[in-house]
């Protein structure tokens, strides 16, 4: 039996493939101080996110901040408890936005095809670059890369490379902070070796804890199974995906357009809403507002969501989401905000804690292709109506041009949301 793989990316065109990761290093810490260099520039210790009173959670922490044990997603009360001398500041969205903007620019101007993994990491595909860059090897192209990039914007960045994309993304790993790591060709076995399993993307802790049962630790580990072993044990979708990502094998493309596959946003509240008239009413309010943005980045983009979630964190940190999945693709604020209100309601229902943080988030997107054909066999009423998608489209061209609070729901009406009641997360 051919083990899966033999006729995988392992030929001499992938063999040549030239692929970076660049990684912003602590990129919120580093804005955070370009940005205010006699105050967050001067902190000998930095977080970023939340605020000094411990409200909110941490979403960069300078190095010097992590030797204490803190990480990014801690809550900011927790890290100032092992490092009480940490200066805690707000994240500078609008200018991590434009940063992330310019280094992309800088990439773009440099690399045939770069692909935004996130606001802070870039996949870069230079096959085909050897000439362009007079005979370079891979590390001085990087080199030079981050340098330019540094230069142009500010910013400090670490490079991985390889011939795919996941020895790309542990080597970056190694490369931290402010170097340049790169596996060359037929290395890429060997090199995974060197790692554990929770190390590979796309390892979380339900299959981690299975492989763990099955004395499955490292990369090694692995290598001498048969896969017909993987394919009994796990599956053989997932024992495909193990026995090739521990071999190197990756054909997943740099892809400069993958598409969106949800649009999110959420309030960390200043203060613990209870289980009460008044705290419900603001869980109201703000579930409101998350559906107009929500709806409004929707529609902006051009397309259509089937699924609609609601996450809420209590007062302890437990993080409970609901989610439905429509018959009809929508894209206006009244089907958005009529599915994320039942939602909410069935998990309010399923207890009584406080509230820290409300989310709400679209998925399972398509593009909207206009009109949408009704057959005999649609349900005579429909998850939303021509009217309710005009609406929605009036209300953005009306809030584009005379400000975000121009036209409102019912319910936000006399309501206009105080920027610094609560925080955005990133």
């Amino acid at each position: 039996m051919n083990q899966p793989g033999d006729d995988a990316p392992r030929s001499t065109e992938t063999a040549r493939r030239r692929i970076l990761l660049v990684d912003c290093d602590m990129f919120f810490v580093q804005v955070a101080r370009l940005e205010d260099p006699e105050g967050a520039g001067r902190a000998p210790l930095l977080l970023v996110g939340g605020s000094a009173s411990g409200r909110g959670v941490v979403t960069s922490a300078d190095y010097s901040v992590r030797e204490f044990g803190v990480h990014s997603g801690m809550p900011v009360s927790q890290a100032l408890r092992l490092c009480p001398r940490a200066t805690v500041v707000p994240v500078p969205r609008q200018a991590c936005v434009t940063r992330s903007r310019a280094i992309r620019e800088c990439l773009e101007a440099m690399a045939p095809v770069v692909q935004a993994a996130s606001i802070d990491e870039f996949y870069l595909d230079l096959t085909g670059t050897e000439r362009l860059y007079a005979g370079q090897s891979l590390a001085q192209t990087a080199e030079r890369i981050q340098e330019r990039v540094r230069e142009a914007t500010g910013i400090t960045v670490s490079l991985g490379g390889g011939t795919v994309r996941l020895v790309a993304k542990l080597a970056v790993e190694r490369a931290k902070p402010g170097g340049v790591h790169i596996v060359p060709p037929g290395r890429e076995a060997a090199f995974l070796q060197e790692h554990e399993l929770a190390d590979l993307p796309g390892v979380g802790p339900a299959l981690l804890e299975q492989l763990e049962a099955r004395g499955l630790r490292t990369v090694k580990d692995l290598i001498p199974l048969q896969y017909e072993w993987l394919d009994r044990w796990f599956g053989p979708n997932r024992g495909r995906w193990l026995w090739e990502r521990a071999r190197g094998i990756d054909p997943s493309p740099v892809d400069p357009d993958p598409g969106r596959k949800s649009i999110s946003a959420e309030r960390t509240f200043p203060r613990d809403l209870p289980r009460d008239s008044d705290g419900d009413g603001e869980l109201d309010r703000r579930l409101r507002r998350l559906a107009l943005e929500v709806g409004e980045s929707l529609r902006a983009k051009g397309l259509l969501a089937r699924t609609v979630t609601v996450k809420l964190r209590d007062a302890d940190f437990t993080t409970r989401n609901a989610s439905s999945t429509l018959s009809q693709p929508i894209s206006s604020d009244r089907a958005i905000l009529r599915t994320a209100v039942k939602l909410l309601d069935d998990l309010r229902d399923r207890s009584g804690a406080p509230v820290r943080l409300l989310g709400l988030g679209v998925s399972s997107l398509a593009e909207n292709e206009g009109a949408r054909q009704l057959s005999l066999l649609d349900s005579e009423e429909l998850e939303e109506s021509d009217r309710d998608r005009t609406l929605s489209r009036t209300g953005d061209r009306i809030r584009k041009r005379f400000g975000r609070d121009a036209l409102l729901p019912g319910g936000l009406l006399g309501r206009p949301e105080d920027p610094n009641d609560g925080e955005d997360n990133p």
